[in-house]
């Protein structure tokens, strides 16, 4: 993120602002003949281009955190520019808290831009992984590529994670990852079932800690995590389905308390560099936003829609969350008011767009931009809409859309998830007339397909795709994730489609291939 932010980082001579979480422990070696402490592998994260953070987590079985003593463990770790760590860049210690779930994250700074390199970490004589990570090119340079990986949904009951393991043997640069990383609920089990079944819901920090162990666990999502740096925001599933803001599907009294719970864990599990907020716990409120530059070549404008939205618009009587309304009787969705950013962040979002000297403008978020009518719109109240995404707040897409047009950033590219389905769409500001004149494309468009997680069949999105012309194409029926290539001339998407979610060893196959040309706005069938 910018250099000028010094964000909290919850690690080493810094854990004494944590007091409030509870006491801070003599450290201690790990026991002889231990379990292996880094079941959950490791990561990185939130490259710049002279650091980026590092993750693992102290836990000796996935399952049980009863198992691992509640004291705080001194960690080694180590940073090498080989993976047979002869030339070593940076080593330290980190400190594993109980309060922190053992969680270690370290910032390691002083590294050289544009390049790969290897860490890992140990304790007593146990061995992390070893993974690789990058740091960003240095500001100005223009590098000749970047190869993004783009992935989001990725519920553990609906599937194995063969995309993950593709994903890794692609060998991106970067990933980004762009919401429910977890689900709420499901069956605690290191096996992925063949059918889904509702329960063990969480509510508590323990219960969300489980089920980011339960999900780390698996080997095809660590090597995801090993193969490159991650960028990240979150979506609704890390928390629970539907929320906006302090409010829930079902307008639970107590839901700050559950939202800083989720908040906590997903802070413990991510490699990331975080702002926790005030108030008893200190993850009331987590900025989640923020900016990545990759040289010149393009920046990065994470955003989160889920913590500062608005309620969702007409929700069902005595209920929160989403719902599908007609445009004509819904007269919420006309009320300007209503945001999805929070008025900070669309003020942080206009000035990243207006300073940006970057090729390309990529705005990672959530979930789909484009309009996407469930009826055939023939006049401009016509319209059927699904309140939780952008379609439920279009006073707020089209203030997004006008300050990107307004701000001469070059190349908008907006990548989404959250849908399970694969889209290429072009953002006008009035979707309903695509040809008409003074109504130019402003940003295209890229939504990936879930990892794991259902959708729709793929009738239905054909049906989607002839009655929203400004979406180009739709695909609902395979998972998998998107593949990019961002060069200075253009970015190239493949869209990755697995043979079948339910085998462990399916293959993968390109199910459609697009791109977008510098300075023509734009979806091209390459």
């Amino acid at each position: 993120m910018e250099h000028g932010r010094r964000l909290l980082l919850l690690t080493g001579a810094r854990v004494a602002g944590l007091a409030a979480l509870g006491p801070v422990l003599p450290c201690a070696a790990a026991p002889r003949n231990t379990p292996y402490p880094f079941t959950l592998g490791v990561a990185s994260g939130a490259p710049l281009p002279d650091s980026v953070v590092l993750w693992t987590r102290i836990l000796f079985d996935p399952l049980d955190a009863r198992t691992t003593p509640p004291v705080a463990f001194t960690v080694r770790w180590e940073v090498a520019e080989d993976e047979a760590f002869r030339t070593i860049a940076a080593r330290g210690t980190a400190t594993a808290m109980p309060a922190l779930a053992h969680s270690v994250h370290v910032d390691v700074k002083g590294l050289r831009p544009d390049r790969w390199y290897w860490y890992r970490f140990m304790l007593g004589n146990a061995v992390s992984p070893v993974a690789r990570t990058r740091t960003a090119p240095a500001p100005g340079t223009l590098p000749r590529a970047l190869k993004l990986a783009v992935a989001s949904c990725q519920h553990w009951e609906f599937g194995h994670y063969a995309a993950q393991r593709h994903l890794a043997q692609a060998a991106p640069d970067l990933v980004a990852f762009l919401g429910d990383y977890i689900y709420e609920w499901g069956r605690y089990s290191l096996d992925h079932p063949q059918r889904a079944v509702r329960r063990d819901e969480s509510f508590t920090l323990d219960q969300y800690r489980a089920r980011y162990a339960q999900y780390k666990s698996d080997r095809d999502l660590q090597a995801a995590h090993h193969a490159a740096p991650w960028i990240m925001t979150w979506d609704d599933h890390e928390v629970a389905n539907d929320y906006s803001g302090m409010r829930d599907e079902l307008l639970t009294p107590d839901f700050a308390a559950r939202r800083a719970a989720a908040y906590q864990a997903y802070c413990e599990h991510q490699p990331l560099r975080f702002t926790a907020g005030g108030g008893r716990s200190r993850f009331e409120d987590v900025r989640m936003y923020g900016r990545y530059d990759w040289g010149a070549l393009a920046r990065f404008h994470v955003l989160d829609n889920r913590q500062y939205r608005s309620p969702q618009a007409c929700a069902r009587p005595d209920r929160g969350g989403s719902n599908s309304v007609y445009r004509n009787a819904c007269a919420m969705l006309a009320d300007g008011r209503r945001t999805m950013l929070g008025s900070t962040q669309e003020t942080w979002l206009r000035e990243g767009l207006k300073s940006s000297k970057a090729r390309w403008n990529v705005l990672a978020q959530q979930t789909l931009m484009a309009q996407s009518s469930q009826v055939a719109i023939r006049r401009a109240s016509d319209g059927r809409f699904w309140t939780d995404g952008w379609d439920g707040y279009p006073a707020a897409r089209q203030r997004l859309l006008d300050a990107v047009r307004t701000s001469g950033a070059a190349n908008p590219l907006v990548l989404s998830g959250d849908v399970h389905t694969f889209y290429a769409a072009e953002l006008r500001r009035d979707p309903t007339r695509p040809r008409a004149a003074g109504n130019p494309v402003v940003a295209t468009e890229f939504c990936g397909t879930s990892i794991t997680s259902s959708s729709r069949p793929q009738e239905r999105t054909a049906q989607y795709v002839e009655m929203n012309p400004h979406i180009r194409y739709g695909r609902s029926d395979r998972r998998g994730y998107m593949l990019m290539e961002i060069t200075p001339e253009r970015t190239s998407v493949l869209f990755q489609g697995l043979d079948d979610v339910r085998d462990k060893a399916s293959g993968i196959r390109t199910l459609a291939r697009f791109a977008v040309e510098d300075g023509k706005a734009g979806v091209i069938a390459a």
